[in-house]
């Protein structure tokens, strides 16, 4: 059986393509187009299940399509529709950095819950914005707030995969500088 800690997410199957059971996914790291992979792995009612890979082709900087066996019509490639797509660890060469191949597709921390460091939650990471070169994690509190976190390691104390948490030490006032109830009369 394959459990989390074998293997990392490589991106998401959006949607089939075409009839013949090829599939269109969004990817986070191209490093399965660096090393040989027999498989990638879908998390399918709770078990992570591999899928052999047939073939597979680049279709735009972020999206490739892949043909796995027995996946042969449209009606099974829609099973797999909306799936997070992984990748073995074991695949992986040992001077290679899985932990830096998952920053690339900081998508991945989508769902973690952070804490600060007394372990306190501060909030659920519900998007990831990439979009600048400061990355930060979009959280949505207890209270139903959205907060603005940097994403950097030197805030970072602990990132548990199995938990889905990330303990992090940030500056005092970080998560209140938008709540208007602070600002002075």
């Amino acid at each position: 059986m394959i459990t989390k800690d074998e293997i990392f997410r490589i991106g998401k199957i959006l949607k089939p393509h075409g009839l013949q059971g090829e599939l269109t996914f969004a990817f986070d790291t191209d490093i399965f187009d660096e090393v040989e992979t027999p498989y990638f792995i879908c998390e399918i009612d709770g078990i992570f299940v591999p899928f052999f890979i047939e073939s597979y082709r680049f279709k735009t900087d972020e999206t490739a399509l892949v043909k796995f066996e027995g996946i042969d019509n449209d009606n099974d490639a829609k099973e797999l529709s909306n799936t997070e797509l992984y990748m073995s660890r074991k695949f992986i060469p040992e001077n290679e950095d899985t932990d830096s191949i998952e920053a690339e597709g900081c998508d991945f921390y989508v769902g973690y819950h952070i804490t600060d460091k007394d372990g306190q939650m501060i909030g659920e990471v519900v998007e990831v914005d990439d979009s600048t070169e400061n990355v930060l994690f979009v959280l949505e509190t207890p209270d139903k707030k959205e907060v603005l976190i940097p994403a950097q390691d030197e805030f970072i104390i602990e990132i548990d995969d199995v938990k889905h948490s990330i303990k992090m030490d940030l500056p005092y006032g970080l998560i209140d500088l938008d709540d208007p109830s602070l600002e002075e009369a």
